[in-house]
This record gives structure tokens, sequence and C-alpha cells, in this order.
């Protein structure tokens, strides 16, 4: 196996931390400086909601007041009509020049003032609606100061009642009105009652985010070990479900990178390595033979960097984009014969033959047009390296499972190394050399496009003595 890492602290590189700083950088929130406290929290909530409650109560009740007065001002009229018809009644007995003297002998005997104005005098402080009900010898109500107007026949006295809702008691006039009281007694339990309630909401909230916010801290300082964030309400499971999906998703993304860089870094040397080697030949030597073997050489070496670079690229889209399967119906037979025909050449003088006898007849079967492919060149590409003569692709369908085979019969694999071959840059020990090459990415890259297609891939025997591999999947997705 290929298992020395290089320095991950070289100069240049980014570290895991500055990595994932740079990952967090955006997603992490700005608590320092104004930070916020429980009873910050609590009180901002508590003033807004009950503020919000106040005023929609207040506009509620001036709306249905509005909307009532007049059927008030009805059962007000009715209630104090026969009190004002008596009141009358008793002041016709008299002189007019008596009245103002019997009124304040009868005041005395109500709980609400009565008095005796002039029907000029009441011009500015009644609605022109208000003064045709006075005329019309109708009672009238004045709002602001809840009294009642009444004209005395068709003189210009006018009988005044009120204010209704003043005491004649001096110590009660001191106080406030008894409404008024029950008013603020009843806001005061509300405001306490919802006090009570909202702090019990809250303190599970609050203790929710201030986890979250440990747990984003912990992530951008690159700590993905962290615990997960265990949330008491329902209100932010989701966001702690996709804080967890995003962690995990990052951790990957960093193996990855570290996977790649360490992998690609120990790929570049022998190719760098033989070009240097190769340009000093060429400095020192005059022949014009030996020359052009260096320049091949050289070249050779600047195909296999492009080969690296281009694998890397391919399997790090895999890793990091984990693109979404684009499926399609092939006549699955033909799709096969026609993909082995494509890559036939690189055999050289094998012998690669092709069995769908095991198969259906027009047998139709989803895949990826565009990934499939590339797992089953990369199975072919590794058979080509070790197969001694012959090379044999089959296919099988068992149930709704249809697997592909690709057997050769060179060295095989030993059953500890089956499952290890197929992670990034591993290779067995015998295929060092440069005759058998690669970087250990092919089979990787095959694996990640089977479980595009829900699927997986696999090593095992080969009946013709050397290794199988095969690919499975669910013929119809």
């Amino acid at each position: 196996m290929t298992g020395t890492e290089p320095d991950t602290g070289e100069a240049g590189k980014p570290g895991r931390q500055g990595l994932a700083r740079s990952l967090f950088r955006v997603s992490l929130p700005r608590w320092r400086g104004g930070r916020y406290s429980l009873s910050k929290l609590f009180l901002n909530f508590y003033l807004l909601a009950m503020g919000s409650f106040v005023a929609i109560a207040f506009i509620a009740d001036f709306i249905i007041s509005t909307a009532q007065q007049g059927i008030t001002d009805d059962y007000a009229r009715r209630f104090m009509r026969g009190t004002i018809t008596l009141i009358e009644d008793e002041l016709f007995r008299y002189p007019r020049r008596q009245w103002e003297s019997k009124i304040k002998e009868i005041d005395g005997k109500f709980y609400y003032r009565l008095g005796i104005v002039e029907r000029r005098t009441l011009d500015v402080r009644l609605t022109s609606a208000q003064v045709e009900k006075l005329d019309a010898g109708d009672i009238a109500i004045a709002h602001d100061h809840d009294v009642m107007y009444h004209r005395l026949g068709t003189t210009s006295k006018v009988l005044v009642v009120g204010p209704l809702s003043a005491s004649r008691n001096p110590e009660s006039d001191e106080r406030l009105p008894l409404d008024l009281r029950l008013r603020l007694l009843t806001w005061s339990l509300i405001g306490v009652i919802f006090a009570i309630a909202l702090w019990f909401w809250v303190r599970p909230v609050w203790r929710d985010l201030e986890s979250l916010r440990q747990t984003a801290r912990h992530l951008g300082d690159g700590n993905f070990d962290a615990p997960a964030p265990a949330v008491q309400t329902q209100l932010f499971a989701p966001l702690a479900d996709t804080l967890n999906s995003m962690t995990e998703r990052v951790r990957q993304l960093l193996a990855t990178h570290r996977e790649l860089s360490c992998g690609i870094s120990h790929e570049l040397r022998t190719p760098i390595a033989r070009m240097r080697f190769a340009l000093e030949m060429l400095s020192e030597t005059s022949e014009l033979s030996e020359r052009q073997r260096l320049w091949a050489m050289m070249e050779g070496d600047l195909d296999e960097l492009d080969q690296l670079i281009d694998t890397s690229l391919t399997y790090a889209r895999f890793e990091r984009e984990a693109p979404e399967a684009h499926f399609s119906s092939v006549r699955f037979a033909e799709w096969l014969a026609d993909e082995v025909d494509s890559v036939r050449l690189l055999g050289r003088q094998l012998n690669v033959t092709v069995d769908t006898s095991e198969l259906p007849e027009n047998l139709c079967v989803d895949l990826d047009r565009k990934a499939m492919p590339y797992a089953l060149r990369n199975l072919l590409r590794n058979a080509f390296k070790y197969a001694s003569k012959d090379i044999r692709v089959s296919a099988e369908l068992i149930g709704e499972q249809l697997s592909i085979h690709v057997d050769d019969d060179g060295i095989g694999i030993p059953p500890e190394e089956r499952e290890h071959i197929f992670s990034a840059f591993t290779r067995l020990d015998r295929s060092r050399d440069r005759s058998t090459g690669g970087y250990g990415l092919g089979l990787a890259i095959a694996r990640r496009v089977l479980e595009l297609h829900g699927g997986t891939a696999f090593a095992g025997n080969s009946p013709l003595g050397g290794a199988r591999f095969t690919l499975c999947w669910r013929a119809h997705q």
C-alpha cells in the first residue's frame, strides 16, 4: 500500500483549522460585543408581545365601543327618560324664578349632579346633531363629559344631568373610577400570567440557542468532533439536524481534501523527479537518438501528470458535489458491447470477450449514460494492466439486481485487500512499477458511480484464475 502522507503543515498549504475557519466564517453568528442574555431576550419578547397584545385590545375595544355607541345612547335615554321627566314635572310645579333654588334642593337627593343652564350656552358644547335632538325635545348625550341635556318644555332653560360617573363623596373623587381600577387590575393579572408563561417558553428556547451557538463556535474553531446539540424544543430540531448534516458533510470534505492533497503530492513526485533527471541528461548529451528518447520520456511524464490531474478532479467532483443521477433506459446487451468495444484497443493483444447469454432477450436497464461508462471503463483499464491473455465481461440479472462482472486471468487480489483497494490512492504493493502504475483512483470512482445508482462495486475471485470486479445495481430505478 502507499501509506506515506506528506507533512500537511508545509508552507503554503492550508491546515485543517484554517480551512474550517474559512468554511464557517460566514455561517458563524456574530455573538461577540453585543452578547445577548436570557433576561434581555425575555424582556424583548415580553415587551413586544405584551405591547402588541395591549394595542390590539385597545383598538378592538375602541372599534366595538364606536360600533355600539348608538345602541348605548338609546339604552341610556330609555333608562334616564323617566327620571328626567319626573324632575321636569317637579320643576313645572313652581314658578320659573324658583327653578334654580328648587334644582339645588333636588340635586342633594341624587348620586349624580343636576343643574340648569341657558340654551344659548350649549352651542359650543354640543355638536349639530346633538343640538337638533335637544331642540326636538329629546335627550342629548355628550360622551366626552358623560352628561345628558334636556330642554325644559319650550323655555330657554336646559336641564343638565351629570356627569353620571362622578361621585359626591370627596374621598371617592380622589380615587380612580371603578371601571378604570378594574381594567388596571385585569391588565396587571394578564401581564403577570403572560410573563410566567413566556418565561417557561423562552428558557428552553434560550438553552437551545446557546447550545447551537456553542456548537457553531466549536465548528468555527475546527473542532468537528464536538457533540451534536441536544435541543429541547421542536422549534430548533430541524436546525440541529441541518447543523449535524452540515458538520458531517464538512468533515467528509476535509477528509477528501486531506486525502487528495496527500495522495496527489505523493503521486507528483515520481514524474517530476523523472522529468528533472531527463532534463539534466538532456543538457549533457549531444546524441540525437538519446535526446529523442529523453524527449519522449518527458512527454510521457507530462501525459501522466495530465491524467493524474484529470482523474483527481473527477474523484473530487464525485466527493464534493454528490451529483444527482439522470437515468435513462437502454438496451443493455447492445450498450455493454459498445462500451467494451470503445476501449478494446487499449487491451493490446489481450482476448476480450463479452457474454450476455444469461440476460433476458431485449432487456432494457435504467442507468446514467454519462457516469456508468466511466465506472465500467475503469474496471476494464484495471483488468488490462494485470491480465495475461484473457478478459471476459459478463452480465446476469437476479431478481431486480443487475450485475456486470469483469474477469481476468492475472495475479488476483488477496481477500484482505479486496475492500481496501476501493479507497482513493490505494494500490497493491506489486503494482508500483510504471508498467502497471495508476493512481488508485479508478476503483474509488467506480464505487462512487455505483453508489450514485443505489448499488455498489466489489472484488472477488475470477473463474479465469485472476480477479473479478463486479458492478451491481437495480435494473429498474
